[in-house]
């Protein structure tokens, strides 16, 4: 699959992607990219999340390949089973937050948790960092293999964001073009 082939839905974390975030990046590069707005990026409910994603999915006109960071994994995760069958053909996904440790960002709405275990019905990637502030490598790879997503270790890359690094992240972007491609 090429990227002008599906819409690309670009799914920030707590507090939004700024512009300098890897997925701001992609936004603005790829044609058939947007971002799906949340109301409330400080103070994210989970049930607001996933319908704004599940309406996204629904009003997009190609097919829908899905890009999270962080939080917006978990919304990914949690919306999947409200998502017409078929219409996502792949999700690219970075980060995973664990919402399941004690004291997690208290403005973060604790329905995130506990973290979705069920497969997705379609393909799907973890970007994860042996470095995560947010997430235990091992975690996230129980996670993915418990989603069906095939595992990337990121190596020691915190959370893979604009503050560790990783605005621009050409390896993230060949890693998601050699993912469309599998689609």
């Amino acid at each position: 699959m090429k990227t002008s082939d599906c819409d690309i839905l670009i799914v920030p974390g707590h507090e939004n992607s700024g512009a300098d975030h890897w997925q701001s990046r992609w936004e603005r590069q790829l044609s058939t990219a947007w971002r799906v707005e949340q109301e409330n990026w400080d103070a994210p409910n989970k049930d607001a999340w996933i319908a704004r994603i599940a309406q996204d999915v629904k009003r997009a006109e190609k097919p829908v390949v899905l890009v999270g960071h962080s939080l917006g994994v978990l919304a990914i995760a949690h919306a999947a089973p409200l998502l017409e069958s078929g219409k996502v053909r792949g999700a690219f996904l970075v980060s995973l937050p664990d919402v399941e440790q004690p004291g997690f960002i208290p403005a973060i709405d604790r329905a995130f948790a506990p973290i979705p275990r069920a497969p997705f019905l379609f393909p799907s990637v973890l970007v994860a960092s042996r470095t995560d502030p947010h997430c235990d490598y091992a975690k996230a790879e129980d996670i993915a293999y418990a989603w069906g997503s095939a595992i990337v270790d990121a190596g020691d890359a915190g959370h893979l964001n604009t503050e560790s690094g990783h605005g621009p992240w050409p390896e993230g972007l060949m890693r998601f073009a050699g993912f469309l491609k599998q689609l």
